[in-house]
């Protein structure tokens, strides 16, 4: 076989392949921290991406778990990886109104504005959301508020996009 040519699986192989790829996913997205450490030490890379792109830390910070996205991080993990459709960890977690996963996730580097293809920054999901300990946490680390999206939007403007569809004053 040429040495350049990667082996071959047979069609088992390869649905166990994935199968047990899965199971890694479910480990950050069920927040099983010593288990993501033991497969690290074997060798398992810490920026492994699923078919939509999201990476390990992206699922351990979107489901809330911090000590699984400690650990990643700590193994070299990326903070800033962003999935298929452009979004990263900090604005899902930003979303979720998770301040101590962006405590963490800003500790390792991460981009406080964590803006989309879009623009749409984490301070803008955090005021859409009436995240308002998010926002002030956010503006705190140097986060712009005066940041606009490709529709020209503030965080500002976004929150008082969605206080006025769904009813609720904006902060």
């Amino acid at each position: 076989m040429d040495q350049t040519q990667a082996p071959t699986m047979t069609a088992d192989e390869e649905a166990r392949m994935i199968a047990a790829l899965g199971q890694v996913f479910d480990l950050a997205r069920n927040g099983d921290a010593a288990a993501l450490a033991a497969l690290i030490e074997r060798g398992m890379p810490p920026n492994l991406r699923n078919e939509k792109g999201d990476s390990l830390v992206m699922l351990a910070a979107y489901h809330g778990h911090v000590d699984a996205l400690r650990t990643l991080l700590a193994a070299g993990a990326s903070p800033d990886t962003r999935n298929a459709m452009g979004q990263t960890p900090i604005a899902g977690a930003a979303y979720k109104g998770y301040r101590e996963i962006i405590d963490v996730l800003l500790e390792h580097g991460a981009d406080v504005e964590g803006a989309s293809p879009d623009g749409r920054t984490a301070l803008m999901v955090a005021a859409m959301f009436q995240r308002t300990e998010i926002v002030e946490l956010l503006k705190q680390h140097g986060a712009d508020p005066e940041a606009r999206d490709e529709r020209g939007m503030t965080a500002a403007d976004a929150a008082a996009f969605m206080a006025g569809r769904t009813g609720r004053p904006a902060h």
